[in-house]
């Protein structure tokens, strides 16, 4: 006779993981309250702690009291001042900077025009046989004025210009006229030397002349404007 095993059972008692899953949720809990407590707890600290901030008035330094030992040098600085505002030129005058290759325009402090020319180069020439001559192509420095204005100007080639190609000078004075090369006009500052345009306004701000000022069209036709007889001119 055999014996019949026992039948199976559900069991619904707690299983052994359930208490751990429970203990983690208490601890999670744990965890939340303390954080509440602390983020009540900070903000309460940061208003404890607020401020307002308030603008501090500053307060400027006392002006120094003048040196009287100086008095002296500023009384001759003031004369200095004085006489040299009253050299300068009421009508309009012309200044060039020979170097740096700038013209301006003034008219007592006021600039007019501020221009980029082109200046004398500063090389020489010299003669093989005959009279042996040499010349330096330089723009002088000093004080000018305009002595005449030509509209449309024709060039009066002179000896070197014919040398430097490496051809005679001509006797017939008709071959030495030359249209077009000085723009559209020449102011005559003396002894050759002229404030007058040029073909080839690319090279303008360079020392590539033959001591006369090239200027541009555009900027030619204001200074042409604005200068008479008499404009004086400071090329330094």
């Amino acid at each position: 006779m055999s014996t019949a095993a026992p039948a199976w059972r559900p069991t619904f008692g707690p299983s052994p993981s359930a208490a751990p899953v429970g203990t983690a949720k208490v601890v999670l809990a744990a965890v939340a309250v303390l954080m509440l407590v602390a983020l009540v707890a900070g903000v309460g600290t940061v208003a404890a702690l607020s401020f307002t901030l308030v603008p501090v008035p500053v307060v400027a330094p006392a002006p120094e009291a003048p040196d009287p030992a100086l008095e002296p040098l500023r009384e001759e600085v003031g004369k200095l001042e004085a006489s040299l505002a009253a050299k300068v030129p009421r009508r309009a005058y012309i200044v060039i900077d020979r170097y740096n290759n700038r013209l301006w325009l003034r008219r007592g402090s006021e600039i007019r025009l501020e221009a980029v020319v082109s200046a004398g180069s500063g090389t020489i020439l010299k003669e093989s046989g005959g009279k042996e001559r040499v010349w330096t192509f330089d723009t002088p420095p000093g004080k000018f004025q305009v002595l005449s204005e030509r509209r449309n100007p024709v060039w009066t080639k002179p000896d070197w210009a014919f040398l430097e190609e490496g051809q005679d000078p001509p006797e017939n004075f008709a071959e030495r006229r030359e249209k077009g090369s000085l723009g559209e006009w020449a102011l005559d500052l003396g002894d050759g030397y002229m404030i007058h345009g040029t073909l080839y306004e690319r090279l303008l701000g360079r020392n590539i002349t033959h001591g006369c000022v090239r200027v541009g069209r555009d900027d030619l036709r204001v200074v042409a404007e604005a200068a008479v007889p008499g404009t004086p001119v400071f090329i330094f």
